[in-house]
């Protein structure tokens, strides 16, 4: 071997080894620093949250408040008899929002301010550090009372308020269909959609309709006075009616034998399914009915005035519920689809809450003359019966879908509508 051969291989082997020292060298360091690092404390802040609840309680729940029942109705989107009684519920039944002392003998945060903090985040569907200042609570603490509020709204109120119709309700919602020229009418169905503005990048196609933004879908069942009969929510917004429809439990009660029986007249024909109202692009099944898009006499286009005013009972519950409840009119923050839709199932049920405690003073549809002995209710509810489930389910799905029966009930209640209201202007 040739001393220039030996002169390169050792100049490489140095170069080798003094490179090798310089990463053992950053190497160690970077080591040393993360075993020697001390693990970093969040800043301690004395927020003072006797406080927060002292200012909240003299602003709102005082007999002398600072503010009146109008304001705080506008602020908490209901009643304080309502709130108190949710705050007296969640205090009993939930440990969080249970007050207790700590270590060293001092109180948490009352009930109030976890609620409050809750009901606002739902109402105003602002960040949790928004409310700081006031209710004397972090945003941290904030989202955790917003988690603890839904999961106990739902567990304690979701089966009242979220329930199928009774009997009874189903013999008030006939009745008041029967007023409005539509027997056997017990809601009109439609779907919302829900922006989800953190949607994972990986779902993102499967939640977005063409270059849209992705949206999460609400089917809801909706009566006159806005209560919100049925709510199925989580299927992506790539879907449209029709594919929500054969994914919805709407008419697995039904199905299944556990819904009360409707018996109704129509023009001296009987049915016995009742049915919701719906837009278009609904399938003709006897359990929709639509309106009538190219009216071509005045008998269809005054049946198609009627339905579509009567359709939108549901549009209309869709806008209360945005207006009430701002979290689902923005689009939603969260990263966790369960936690959304546990936001709407509470948004739904707080808003049914507020629709029964405000019933007496909406403009009441007079359902007297069905009161009385005498009554001349061309329908009637029985209750449920049981049967083999296995046997008839398909029996009563096929009614259900049956388009004859769709066909026959659109013509009587043209012209029972024109019957009821035809001759008004003469």
């Amino acid at each position: 071997m040739s001393s220039s051969e030996e002169i390169t291989y050792s100049s490489s082997d140095e170069a080798d080894e003094a490179i090798e020292e310089m990463v053992d060298e950053v190497v160690d360091n970077y080591i040393d620093t993360m075993v020697n690092q001390k693990a970093k404390r969040r800043a301690y802040i004395e927020r003072e949250r006797e406080r927060g609840h002292n200012q909240l309680w003299n602003d709102y729940f005082n007999e002398s408040s600072t503010y009146q029942p109008e304001m705080f109705r506008r602020r908490f989107r209901m009643n304080r008899p309502l709130f108190l009684r949710i705050v007296e519920r969640l205090s009993t039944k939930v440990p969080y929002f249970q007050q207790r002392r700590n270590g060293h003998g001092r109180y948490g945060l009352s009930a109030l301010q976890k609620c409050t903090a809750a009901i606002r985040m739902l109402a105003y569907g602002q960040s949790g550090d928004m409310y700081d200042e006031y209710l004397r609570l972090g945003e941290s603490t904030a989202r955790l009372c917003l988690e603890n509020f839904t999961d106990g709204i739902i567990q304690l109120f979701g089966e009242e308020f979220l329930r199928r119709p009774t009997a009874e309700d189903l013999e008030r919602l006939l009745d008041i269909g029967e007023v409005r020229g539509f027997p056997g009418m017990i809601g009109s169905i439609d779907c919302m959609h829900w922006e989800w503005k953190n949607c994972p990048r990986a779902w993102r196609r499967q939640y977005a309709r063409g270059s849209g933004k992705p949206t999460i879908v609400l089917e809801a069942v909706a009566s006159q006075d806005l209560w919100i009969w049925h709510a199925f929510f989580g299927l992506p917004g790539t879907l449209n009616d029709i594919n929500v429809l054969d994914r919805s439990p709407v008419f697995k009660d039904i199905e299944e034998g556990r819904a009360p029986k409707v018996n109704f007249k129509v023009n001296n024909h009987t049915y016995r399914m009742a049915y919701y109202l719906t837009d278009g692009i609904y399938p003709n099944w006897a359990a929709f009915i639509q309106s009538i898009s190219l009216p071509q006499s005045p008998k269809a286009s005054l049946f198609a005035e009627h339905q579509e005013s009567t359709r939108k009972d549901v549009e209309r519950a869709f806008g209360v519920l945005q207006s009430r409840f701002a979290i689902v009119r923005n689009p939603a923050l969260l990263w966790d689809k369960k936690k959304i839709g546990k936001i709407m199932r509470t948004c739904v049920i707080l808003h049914n809450m507020i629709v029964e405690n405000e019933r007496s003073g909406y403009g009441q549809i007079d359902t007297s003359e069905f009161e009385t002995g005498e009554s001349s209710r061309s329908s009637q509810v029985q209750g449920t019966t049981s049967f083999n489930i296995g046997n008839i389910t398909r029996v009563i799905r096929n009614e259900v879908r049956d388009s004859q029966i769709h066909a026959r009930l659109k013509a009587d209640l043209v012209e029972n509508i024109w019957q009821k209201f035809g001759n008004v202007d003469e």
